[in-house]
């Protein structure tokens, strides 16, 4: 079972203005082949389905312990799409004014007509994320080569992305992913190799661009994010990780460590309400009722 903090991995700079184009690309991160939801989604049935856990422990902890991770890189990128929503319409009271008239020549009206300027569980073209992006084959290494691979291309959309929109919001967001999924391309080529015995390390960085070129990833490389996996568990269950992610970074030379636990997090933005799209479609007076509801009975 999975255990929630009401908190995301890091701070997002809140715009005061989003930009709904940036927005679109973004969900390639997100429900594109190589987005979030597939990271996910794929190391969490690989995690479901895993055979021989008590002999193969270490290489179940580390597949399950990364899907802990990617729930919060979901979370992540969802958030990065509904700030980058921010400021996008306006609202008068009249419908007649057209209020929405942004979202017409957007890359993705969906997100004006669907979600009310929320993430889509989809890609960047608006094509909805389906499980056939998912794969368990039930053989050891070919699913840690097939999560190598999906990492790898993961790292190549980010920066394709970081390189299509200046906003603050997206670059922040797009910084600290690369560096930990460097992290997680890394740990994959570490089991590979003890695996097999092929140093796939040799291997990366893909593309061969170090995350230090990039701005918004240097801070987070700064703070030694790309040589620490958490193992998402406070009482050990997940602690074998150690006999697979030991040594130093190759790029850099740091010692990697394994952290029991989470990070420490960030607040959650708080999405204000859009009249303009009715939502949540609660005014002052349905507040107080509400209000007045939950407190009979205490």
């Amino acid at each position: 079972m999975f255990k929630r903090e009401n908190k995301m991995l890091i701070a997002l700079p809140v715009p005061e203005h989003g930009d709904p184009n940036a927005a679109a690309a973004v969900q390639e991160l997100l429900g594109g082949k190589f987005g979030e939801m597939s990271t996910l989604n794929n190391y969490m049935y690989q995690s479901f389905n895993f055979r021989r856990k008590d002999k193969l422990k270490p290489f179940y902890d580390l597949v399950a312990s990364i899907t802990a991770e990617e729930f919060g890189h979901v979370e992540l990128v969802s958030n990065t799409i509904n700030l980058l929503s921010k400021g996008n319409t306006f609202y008068t009271g009249n419908p007649d004014v057209t209020p929405l008239r942004e979202g017409k020549d957007s890359r993705n009206t969906l997100h004006f007509i669907a979600t009310a300027q929320t993430a889509l569980a989809a890609d960047s073209m608006g094509r909805p994320w389906n499980g056939d992006n998912v794969f368990s084959s039930g053989n050891l290494v070919l699913d840690l080569l097939h999560n190598f691979f999906l990492e790898v291309g993961a790292r190549t959309h980010k920066m394709r992305v970081y390189e299509l929109t200046e906003h603050e919001t997206a670059r922040e967001m797009i910084g600290y992913l690369l560096v930990r999924g460097g992290t997680h391309v890394l740990a994959y080529a570490k089991a590979l190799e003890i695996a097999t015995g092929v140093d796939v390390k040799k291997m990366v960085p893909i593309p061969d661009l170090s995350n230090r070129k990039f701005d918004h990833a240097r801070k987070f490389e700064d703070q030694g994010l790309g040589n620490i996996l958490y193992t998402w568990n406070d009482v050990g269950d997940y602690a074998d990780i150690r006999q697979i992610w030991k040594g130093t970074n190759p790029e850099s030379g740091d010692r990697l460590t394994v952290k029991e636990g989470a990070p420490k997090g960030a607040p959650i933005p708080n999405l204000e309400e859009l009249p303009e799209e009715f939502a949540p479609g609660i005014d002052r007076d349905d507040y107080e009722k509400i209000a007045k509801r939950l407190m009979e009975n205490l």
